[in-house]
């Protein structure tokens, strides 16, 4: 029985990345032997063991064959037969095909290494067509590893592009695929990952809202940028400066999908587009299986972030309308997440990257003005029931409008 360290925690380790997962392969060796030595089995579809100390997971060199359609249309072969180079050949990338022996000795039978130092991710054979998830897990890593320089190889994109368009990738689950995107959302380059899928046309099946952005024109004097979606991966971008958050990045992502709702007689001017964007974020989330609080902030951001953009012009009644329909009162947190999403998009433009946004805080001014408001004093006053709502809505109003009023005669 041989025991090695593979995949990602290699290739992290070589690359000095903070390595967060171990997994092991073991050769040469049946269930029962590890079974034997206190490890729980915790695989259905193959053989996975839990080391008994550490809880690391040890999986039985196996391979694999293609049987179906989707992520789970393989079937799995293990035996004491099967070498670690036939277990490390039906990994994704060359990169994620590196083994450490128990010596620390470099196994790496396909060129990872080369690859590695190359800044190159590669696919190891043409098996790598087999699994559809692979299209995200390539763009995924071109995400991760997008600030050191890496690119896709050539031939890989080519491959990720010919499984785009055979219709496999519809046949993946809506855990899977948002599990790969909430990763990518939490990399340090998520733009591309979208990036990458738009150009191997691997958005339409699941990302179809987003999609067709690349190419719907915004007001030039606005957008220097004009092309809708490359100003929709520039917010993202901007975003992960702001926060590493996944719903903020998520809500930034899907502001203005209400832009592919507009008429092509309209464009560039996009009227509506906020609540437009809505039921749009809707359906493409309830496609992905999106969490509640994702989808939600994505929602507001989308409503809304127009108003904050122009809060200097709006009327103190509309400025608490914001702060009450955001729900800023009852959850700051989102609220902040939604100040942050809104100026991402405010800097997600060619000109505006390291512009100034003052309107949040003026939005903040006015919620703490807001939270200073006693209910308690309210009731002592005599109100009751609907009243007390009504007057404290009023006393916002009056709070807003001074906060305003003291600010412009400073």
């Amino acid at each position: 029985m041989q025991t090695y360290l593979v995949g990602g925690a290699v290739r992290d380790q070589l690359l000095n990345y903070p390595v967060i997962d171990r997994d092991w392969v073991v050769v040469g060796a049946l269930p029962d032997e590890l079974l034997a030595k206190d490890y729980k089995q915790v695989g259905e579809d193959f053989p996975v063991f839990l080391h008994p100390q550490t809880g690391e997971e040890y999986a039985l060199a196996r391979t694999e064959r293609k049987s179906g359609s989707g992520y789970k249309g393989f079937e799995v072969f293990t035996s004491v037969d099967v070498t670690l180079q036939d277990d490390l050949i039906r990994r994704d990338l060359t990169i994620n095909a590196m083994a450490l022996d128990e010596n620390d000795q470099l196994i790496d039978p396909y060129n990872g290494k080369k690859d590695l130092n190359d800044k190159i991710l590669r696919h190891i054979s043409p098996s790598f067509s087999e699994d559809p998830l692979r299209v995200l897990r390539v763009a995924r890593f071109a995400a991760r590893y997008h600030h050191l320089g890496f690119s896709i190889a050539p031939e890989t994109e080519e491959l990720m592009t010919q499984l785009s368009g055979s219709g496999e990738l519809k046949a993946l689950t809506a855990e899977r695929v948002w599990k790969e995107t909430v990763r990518a959302l939490d990399e340090k380059s998520p733009q591309i990952f979208f990036q990458v899928l738009k150009k191997c046309g691997a958005l339409t099946d699941w990302f179809a809202e987003l999609d067709c952005l690349w190419g719907i024109p915004n007001p030039e004097k606005w957008h220097p940028e004009i092309d809708t979606g490359i100003h929709t991966m520039m917010v993202l971008e901007q975003c992960v400066l702001l926060s590493n958050d996944s719903a903020t990045r998520f809500a930034a992502l899907c502001h203005d999908l209400g832009k592919g709702a507009t008429p092509k007689e309209q464009w560039p001017s996009h009227r509506g587009h906020e609540k437009m964007g809505i039921p749009l974020i809707r359906q493409m989330s309830k496609r992905l299986k999106a969490p509640t609080d994702h989808i939600r902030l994505a929602e507001l951001v989308s409503e809304f972030h127009l108003h904050l953009h122009r809060i200097e012009d709006l009327k103190p009644k509309t400025i608490v309308k914001v702060l009450e329909q955001t729900d800023a009162f009852r959850k700051p947190k989102r609220f902040e997440q939604f100040l942050i999403a809104c100026e991402a998009d405010f800097r997600g433009r060619t000109g505006f990257e390291t512009r100034d946004y003052p309107q949040s805080d003026l939005m903040r001014k006015a919620l703490t003005a807001c939270q200073g408001i006693s209910t308690k004093a309210i009731i002592n006053e005599g109100y009751t029931g609907k009243q007390i709502g009504e007057q404290i809505h009023r006393q916002r109003v009056s709070v807003v409008k001074h906060m305003i009023f003291s600010r412009f005669n400073h």
